[in-house]
């Protein structure tokens, strides 16, 4: 599986957040699961499963996460995710109930992800996912949240 990551954090803990999702799916198949939360390792590591359609992107949020790492894995299809730094964004209010943070302001990066690659978000990375490549898909994938 390939890795991509953006950020310059300690590589250490990203082989080792890697190797756990990796790990996880030699038993589990994302494109079989439910959709919903999915326990791994309590509060400390789970996967959600979410399947959406891709979109434009001003029909699409931006987003960071302060308490957790998340991993994106796509099982079925390609979606188009923006990136920026958090020092370059514009800050909301912070929801802890669901590690949310409302974020505005414009992509320095744009990353295509597609099935068989391991994207890692970081609490500088923030996000905006679901965006079309050319055409609108069904994109079902797996957002690993390993605590920090």
């Amino acid at each position: 599986m390939e890795l991509i990551s953006l950020t310059s954090q300690n590589s250490k803990y990203t082989t080792l957040a890697q190797q756990k999702v990796i790990d996880y799916l030699k038993d589990h198949d994302l494109a079989s699961m439910e959709k919903g939360s999915h326990p791994i390792d309590g509060d400390n590591f789970y996967v959600n499963v979410i399947e959406y359609e891709t979109t434009d992107p001003e029909n699409r949020i931006w987003e960071a996460h302060k308490d957790y790492l998340d991993i994106h894995v796509v099982a079925s299809g390609v979606e188009r995710i923006y990136h920026s730094f958090i020092e370059n964004m514009t800050t909301g209010d912070y929801h802890k109930e669901d590690d949310y943070l409302e974020i505005d302001g414009v992509k320095e990066n744009t990353i295509d992800l597609s099935p068989n690659q391991l994207l890692v978000f970081y609490p500088e990375d923030t996000h905006k996912t679901g965006v079309k490549t050319e055409q609108p898909v069904t994109v079902k994938k797996g957002v690993f949240k390993l605590k920090l």
